[in-house]
């Protein structure tokens, strides 16, 4: 052995090729600072030992390097920029020791090579792959950029149009993607992996493989005549600005990274690397993009917990057949759990299994599915008309008309037909789960399991425990989102539960700027463009509907009063009277119909402002802070309400919930990520202004105690 270390093990093969191996003693391999401290130790062994003559690296797990270690990057970034500035030298030291050894080097690149791992490979001359690898640099997904030398490498051995395109995506690349590019240089099956690398070394040593010379490119200047790199760029400035826009600046970032180091070596091109990467590492955006990932990380963590408790869901079963039946039966069938679709009418059950054939069709257009899976997807789909159907179902989710009788007295009827152990669930969006637990004989195995819509498209589950829900129950249901792709958090029953009670003071600022003359396109426009919202307040309202908003408002009025109730009338009664119930009638805030490639789309509609006009009067203009204000303060307040009452286990479950399950504008983290930004004592402030206009904008006493001792939701 010629170097141990818990994450590394460096040993010497036949033919004195040198395999370094990664070895992490977790389930995956990641750069921390210890790996990269022993990759370090591990190449000055390499390098004193005048036997090898070539060097392999290898991984012990089933991925080879997944990237680095996120969770150090928080506590990382708080440090000056001139320690920041040390700590990425002092990696990129490691990556050009790597580089420059005085041989050949390949990496056999198995599963995963992301981030610093996809730039460890390409710090190696060689490169191989197996058929299940994934390559690519996702940092732009955290708000920065590569840090190893990522913009320097990847553009010298792939052209800069690729990397451009791979960088600024964020996306992985699949094996023979990537070999098309040239950034890998042979697929082979798992089995011949090592074999095929050692063999492209012999290739190397025996001179049939000029690794010098791809070495020189990737230490030299960009080879780009000067128009194509003017052309290419301006490109790229256009494309990224259009998908990313202000509110992402990493992906332009790197694009002007990549144009400023294009005529430097590389040693020049990793310092324009490094002060981006400082620079990227201290904005809001990175802190709450890398907030989210590690948010995301522990919720499914708790999820994986759960499935401890669980039991085995092997057959599934949705009563209620229609769009929201159709999304949860597809999501089930898709992610392998066979399930029933129950109706009372022939026409439900057709418009269910349409719904469910609508998106595999899609999906097998855009050339993600096959005809051969939506058939399986399809066959997994079982629809009736009788209660017989679901007696062997593990798990029965209640998906009818969002009336409290209808779901009591059709969560009563199943229960007679299931087994004793099986869990029951109802997606409702504001129905108490303590009121229809009511209608059954074991409450127990009995929660609420609410998805979002569209079902297929929306990573959100609520599951919400009722006072008798059982802790098994939960951690069933729980599994079974995981199962199906979803992301769940446990939430505790009150009106509205966790995202619609705190979506509807949202709601509720919005018709309060209306009720004083303000132009509901203006808000959106605001709130979409400044805050960064995918819809405003009107044209969301517009997509879930206007009688299921009047609905679920009447349904927090009665829960809330004192915050919520209604005084006198208000935008979404006036469009729900006047029949204008949003997308799905065609008219609502704004008037819909579809384009010649079938897309739906909206228009400002006159006869919208001439009934609001009739109630409210004449258009008055708001600022954008007061419109952003007006609609954010209650919406935050309530968020943090739900922590203080329990509803919410935590912060990262709350984030988590809005970001997934509502679209809060990832850039800003959640609520509690963007109040622990703006500081509560500057928010505090800022509603205390705004108290004057109700219930809604009054800060907890819990918030002012925090504020005043400096405190955050996020501990350092």
């Amino acid at each position: 052995m010629i170097y141990q270390s818990p994450t590394i093990q460096v040993e010497l093969l036949e033919d004195n090729i040198a395999k370094l191996c990664f070895n992490a003693q977790g389930s995956v391999n990641k750069f921390d600072r210890e790996t990269i401290a022993s990759l370090d130790a591990a190449l000055d062994s390499i390098k004193q030992n005048t036997d090898i003559k070539a060097l392999l690296l290898t991984s012990a797990k089933s991925t080879f390097i997944v990237g680095a270690d996120i969770t150090e990057f928080l506590t990382l970034f708080q440090q000056d920029d001139a320690t920041l500035l040390a700590w990425v030298e002092q990696a990129n030291a490691v990556f050009n020791k790597l580089e420059d050894l005085p041989f050949p080097t390949a990496s056999a690149v198995n599963g995963f090579a992301l981030g610093g791992g996809c730039e460890t490979i390409l710090a190696t001359d060689l490169r191989v792959a197996d058929t299940n690898a994934r390559i690519g640099l996702p940092e732009t997904k955290l708000g920065l950029i590569p840090g190893f030398g990522g913009t320097v490498r990847l553009p010298r051995v792939i052209g800069a149009d690729n990397a451009l395109e791979w960088i600024t995506t964020a996306k992985d690349q699949r094996p023979e993607d990537a070999l098309k590019v040239g950034a890998i240089d042979a697929v082979v099956a798992p089995e011949n992996l090592q074999a095929a690398a050692i063999q492209m070394l012999h290739d190397a040593l025996n001179g049939s493989l000029d690794w010098q010379a791809r070495r020189t490119k990737k230490q030299s200047p960009l080879q780009l005549p000067k128009l194509e790199a003017m052309m290419s760029f301006a490109t790229a400035k256009g494309m990224v600005f259009s998908v990313a826009g202000k509110h992402y600046p990493a992906p332009m970032a790197a694009v002007n990274v990549i144009e400023h180091a294009a005529g430097l070596d590389r040693d020049g091109a990793l310092k324009v690397e490094a002060q981006a990467f400082i620079k990227l590492a201290k904005t809001d955006v990175a802190q709450a993009l890398i907030g989210i990932f590690l948010n995301d990380q522990f919720v499914k963590g708790k999820a994986k917990k759960a499935g401890k408790l669980a039991h085995d869901i092997n057959q599934a079963a949705v009563l209620g057949a229609g769009i929201m039946g159709g999304g949860i039966a597809y999501q089930s069938a898709s992610k392998g759990t066979p399930i029933v679709m129950k109706d009372i009418a022939q026409p439900a059950l057709e418009l269910g299994l349409n719904e469910a054939a609508k998106i595999l069709t899609t999906q097998v257009a855009r050339g993600r599915s096959t005809p051969e899976k939506m058939a399986k997807v399809l066959n997994n789909i079982t629809p009736s008309l009788d209660y017989a159907a679901i007696k062997h179902s593990d798990i029965v989710v209640e998906a009818v008309v969002e009336h409290p009788k209808v779901k009591a007295t059709v969560l009563a009827e199943v229960e007679q037909y299931v087994s004793e152990d099986a869990i029951i669930a109802s997606n409702t969006s504001t129905i108490s789960i303590n009121l229809l637990a009511k209608s059954l004989k074991k409450p127990e195995r009995f929660c609420g399991m609410h998805f979002f819509n569209p079902v297929h498209k929306m990573p959100l589950v609520e599951i919400i425990r009722g006072e008798h829900s059982s802790e098994e129950t939960i951690a069933t249901v729980v599994a079974y989102a995981s199962k199906m792709g979803k992301t769940p958090i446990v939430v505790n029953d009150c009106p509205g539960f966790f995202v619609n009670r705190v979506l509807f003071p949202y709601f509720a600022g919005f018709s309060g700027l209306l009720a004083e003359g303000a132009d509901f396109a203006a808000v959106d426009k605001v709130m979409e463009k400044q805050f960064g919202w995918p819809m405003g307040p009107a044209y969301l309202l517009d997509v879930v509907g206007l009688d299921t908003g009047h609905h679920a408002q009447a349904v927090m009025a009665e829960g809330f009063p004192d915050r919520m109730g209604k005084n006198g009338k208000d935008a979404i009664g006036i469009m729900f009277e006047n029949k204008r119930l949003g997308q799905k009638n065609a008219k609502g805030f704004y008037a819909y119909s579809v384009d010649r490639r079938g897309k739906t789309k909206k228009d400002i509609d006159p006869t919208s402002y001439e009934l609001l006009h009739a109630t409210f009067g004449e258009l008055k203009a708001f600022e954008s802070d007061d419109i952003i204000a007006r609609c954010m303060i209650p919406m935050i307040i309530e968020t943090v309400r739900c922590l203080e009452e329990d509803i919410i286990a935590s912060p990262a479950e709350g984030d988590m919930g809005l970001v997934y399950g509502i679209g809060f504008p990832p850039f800003r983290g959640g609520v509690f990520r963007y109040l622990d930004t703006m500081g509560v004592a500057n928010f505090v402030a800022l509603a205390d202004k705004y108290a004057h206009l109700g219930g809604l904008y009054q800060v907890t006493d819990a918030m002012r105690a925090l504020a005043a001792n400096n405190g955050s939701y996020y501990q350092a």
